[in-house]
């Protein structure tokens, strides 16, 4: 395909609840900082999409009240109601398309709404709505289907939370930055069985952005372009009964996809860094699996032995990840200006010496039904 780059990114620190900010502050600020890298002014930009949910902001065609901020005035505008990974996709294929730029912004208020009700309304209203299912209890059914497959332990996937809540130390971003041991998730309160408290993503405020320009307006930009290698996203079924919760064959299918464009045959040895979506602990090994990273139910062990950690032959989620941070719908985003940073070299003080590949992911849907790949490379 065409050589495409991402040029401008930026996002908000993410905290529980933003009480001073609306939408629109959280939007503006992300636009202007993410042209503020670039060297971009409004004329730079050709196209728009946002990234937004009426279920998330409690209201009809939210997307129309976040334009203004993000400098939509008089451009062609689109709009996903998804995670940003995706809403970042559509990106891309509007540059390939023929746009010289595109700006994608998401956005999220977790704290204003209640994620039981919100998640509740993602499963069929005839057959499964009325059960109560939701994000963290569906979760809990395909943890335990992956680990009484597998044998993988809850400890093991404690192990993720200690990791990446102590890698959140060294990102300002973050919302949960502490050290923790795998006795403290172990002991922290039930949600699901077999999901714990400190197993859980926390809900989170804040919204970020992302230049994608095609090669020659890669050129004008002040930042070192970040090229989009591969990328791929794929969907399973939408009833969980119709699928097996611990093979997750549509990352395999993206995963596969996104390799085969950017030229990798072997993830292990050929990505430097990963940032994934671990909306919970359980995650993820699970994913890392369905990448190619490691084989099926070999995911714990792979964490046990320290191969994920930041200085582990594979770091997983340097950032943090999502369990550090979960502004929905802008997760998938953050992963992608995540693995971009580590690319830069400016990731700061969770910066891996040396990353010059990059796989971001991001998830939509109960369970990871959907999911998109990222390569980025440096060249």
């Amino acid at each position: 395909m065409d050589k495409i780059a991402i040029v401008g990114a930026s996002q908000t620190k993410y905290e529980r609840r933003k009480k001073g900010e609306i939408f629109y502050d959280m939007i503006y600020e992300v636009t202007t900082k993410a042209m503020e890298d670039a060297d971009y002014t409004l004329e730079d930009i050709d196209n728009v999409i946002t990234v937004s949910n009426d279920f998330l902001d409690g209201r009809t065609i939210s997307c129309m009240a976040v334009q203004e901020a993000a400098g939509a005035h008089d451009k062609n505008v689109s709009t996903i109601e998804g995670d940003g990974a995706f809403g970042a996709f559509y990106g891309a294929m509007r540059v390939l398309g023929g746009f010289g730029t595109t700006l994608v912004v998401a956005h999220s208020k977790g704290s204003e709404g209640d994620p039981k009700i919100i998640t509740n309304a993602m499963f069929d209203p005839i057959y499964h709505r009325l059960l109560g299912l939701d994000a963290i209890s569906s979760s809990a059914l395909q943890a335990s289907v992956y680990m009484e497959r597998y044998g993988i332990t809850e400890q093991q996937c404690a192990l993720v939370s200690v990791k990446n809540h102590k890698n959140a130390k060294n990102n300002p971003y973050a919302q949960l930055p502490m050290d923790i041991t795998v006795d403290d998730v172990m002991r922290s309160k039930k949600i699901a069985d077999p999901i714990k408290l400190l197993d859980c993503s926390p809900i989170s405020d804040g919204a970020a952005a992302i230049i994608i320009a095609n090669e020659k307006r890669a050129k004008k930009a002040r930042t070192k372009p970040i090229w989009i290698k591969g990328v791929a996203h794929c969907s399973d079924a939408y009833f969980l009964g119709d699928r097996d919760l611990a093979d997750p064959i549509s990352l395999k299918d993206a995963s596969k996809k996104a390799y085969a464009m950017a030229g990798i045959k072997d993830p292990m040895s050929e990505i430097d860094v990963v940032e994934l979506y671990d909306a919970f602990t359980y995650m993820e090994p699970l994913w890392l699996e369905g990448m190619g990273i490691c084989d099926a139910g070999q995911g714990g062990q792979l964490i046990e032995k320290g191969i994920t950690v930041m200085d582990g032959k594979l770091p997983v989620n340097p950032s943090g990840g999502v369990l550090s941070a979960h502004p929905v719908l802008v997760a998938g985003l953050v992963r992608i200006i995540e693995a971009a940073l580590q690319i830069r070299g400016e990731a700061g003080d969770h910066q891996i010496k040396g990353a010059k590949t990059a796989l971001a992911h991001g998830i939509n849907g109960p369970c990871g039904q959907s999911h998109c790949v990222w390569i980025l490379g440096s060249k």
